[in-house]
């Protein structure tokens, strides 16, 4: 597993970055079901973005055991803080690479905003950070990430294969994973059985 980077150009956003997705019910891509997505960078180039509502079945503390950050016998010894982070399937481009998705009271070398309040950090660094009590208040760990050439999300929304929404850093962290997915759209006034029953007439 690779802590790797992904560019773009960050000089100007867009006004999709820092949105939520939230799949539609007739998605056909199964790798987006019912999945909440942060939006973190769009351009004429493409966009990325994390799925924030597919955990993974390891812990971040087995994780840094893994990458070797930490030692087998130092995982008891972690930060809460540390402790309280999750690992999610951040989406399906790269899926060996880690992105750690977080606030912007954590700044590295190769640290990149993402939008007034969230940062994200794709180095070993902010994992040892975490590991020693050093890191951001909040974070999510993401394995892998969503990806979309120049002008096809732009051409999924239109076809109705998202709705959007801005994103609250307490949407992006909270660790309510199973239910995250109604709770986005119900804060939208959008009730999940309704939207199943009219997908596609939308």
């Amino acid at each position: 597993m690779v802590i790797g980077a992904l560019k773009h150009d960050s000089k100007e956003r867009s006004y999709l970055d820092g949105q939520l997705l939230i799949a539609m019910p007739h998605m056909l891509d199964t790798n987006f079901d019912r999945t909440v997505v942060y939006l973190c960078a769009h351009s004429s180039d493409g966009a990325m973005g994390f799925v924030l509502n597919r955990p993974q079945p390891i812990t971040f503390s087995d994780l840094l055991v893994q990458l070797n950050v930490i030692k087998s016998n130092e995982a008891i010894r972690l930060p809460r803080r540390a402790q309280s982070i999750s690992v999610q399937a951040g989406g399906p481009v790269e899926t060996g690479r880690g992105f750690v998705l977080h606030s912007d009271d954590y700044i590295g070398d190769s640290t990149m905003p993402v939008s007034d309040e969230m940062c994200m950090t794709a180095t070993v660094d902010i994992l040892r950070a975490i590991s020693q009590g050093r890191g951001p208040h909040r974070a999510m760990m993401m394995l892998g990430y969503a990806g979309w050439g120049p002008g096809q999300l732009e051409a999924e929304i239109t076809e109705n294969g998202w709705l959007t929404c801005p994103a609250t850093d307490d949407v992006v962290f909270d660790r309510a994973i199973s239910d995250k997915y109604e709770r986005v759209l119900a804060s939208m006034g959008i009730d999940p059985a309704m939207l199943s029953r009219e997908s596609g007439h939308a």
